[in-house]
């Protein structure tokens, strides 16, 4: 082995990790899609880093393939305009920190909508239909009820939640 330089050998550990992330990532659209198969192990592996688990976000939270709910920073959702049904990756750090990733985004769309503010939170109505927004976001746009605004949603608009991506 002595032979194998260490880029090298760096190179297949990254591979390695890429195709393990993409066969998680695989599995879990699987899932979604079929629902779940006792043949479909849970995706979750200690590595040098933390524990890694692969998982859908939901609009708020991750839903890891443990089954477990996992809370996604709103800031880093806003910002990444995360949209319900999104693959990520969390790592949890030996020290407790959460480490997200988006691996695999869902087809979305852009959409234009009026916010409003019900029982406390906020929804973007779109042709008759609410989409929840994250408060983050919100005010991250500085909108108000009655603005106009766009969003991404998923192509298929089966979501609850919208992704803000601009007050107009």
């Amino acid at each position: 082995m002595a032979d194998v330089p260490d880029k090298q050998i760096k190179r297949l550990r990254s591979l390695i990790r890429e195709a393990e992330t993409n066969l998680a990532a695989a599995s879990e659209l699987l899932i979604s899609l079929v629902g779940d198969d006792e043949k479909i192990a849970p995706i979750v592996r200690d590595e040098t880093l933390g524990k890694v688990i692969e998982g859908v976000f939901d609009g708020q939270n991750m839903v890891g393939s443990d089954s477990k709910t996992y809370p996604v920073p709103a800031n880093y959702a806003s910002k990444s305009k995360l949209v319900q049904g999104d693959i990520l990756k969390l790592t949890i750090a030996e020290d407790g920190a959460f480490l997200y990733k988006q691996i695999g985004p869902v087809p979305r769309k852009q959409v234009v909508g009026t916010l409003s503010l019900e029982n406390g939170h906020y929804f973007i109505n779109v042709n008759g239909k609410n989409y929840r927004v994250l408060l983050a976001s919100v005010t991250y746009f500085k909108a108000k009820p009655g603005d106009q605004v766009s969003a991404n949603i998923p192509e298929d608009e089966s979501a609850e939640w919208a992704a803000l991506e601009a007050a107009l």
